[in-house]
């Protein structure tokens, strides 16, 4: 259950930093966004529960939308600099999560 929980809140309480690490290499649209979260990162997303996160990540800041200029009108999204600077900070949160637990020694 404990991890579980974890996992959850690891995944898809967290979605943004999945979204900011494939933004950061590429842009994408909302629809390829959620394919990504479940192929790759195999996370059971809803594909409104990522247009809702890219709305509020948009809202912050941390994205903007670019439009395509095709036919199919299709808005890309792209990593912003203060959303490459909270990719940075959140992995070096976990990173230190990390590094902290790994040195807790277990007693006997």
């Amino acid at each position: 259950m404990s991890v579980k929980r974890l996992v959850s809140k690891l995944t898809k309480e967290n979605l943004w930093l999945y979204i900011l690490t494939e933004l950061s290499k590429k842009s994408m649209y909302a629809y390829e966004i959620a394919r990504v979260l479940k192929e790759k990162y195999e996370i059971p997303v809803a594909t409104v529960t990522t247009y809702i996160v890219l709305y509020k990540m948009e809202r912050e800041g941390l994205i903007k939308k670019r439009n395509s200029g095709g036919m199919l009108g299709r808005k890309y999204y792209v990593i912003t600099e203060k959303g490459a600077t909270a990719l940075v900070d959140g992995k070096k949160f976990l990173d230190r999560v990390i590094k902290m637990l790994e040195e807790e020694k277990v007693e006997s």
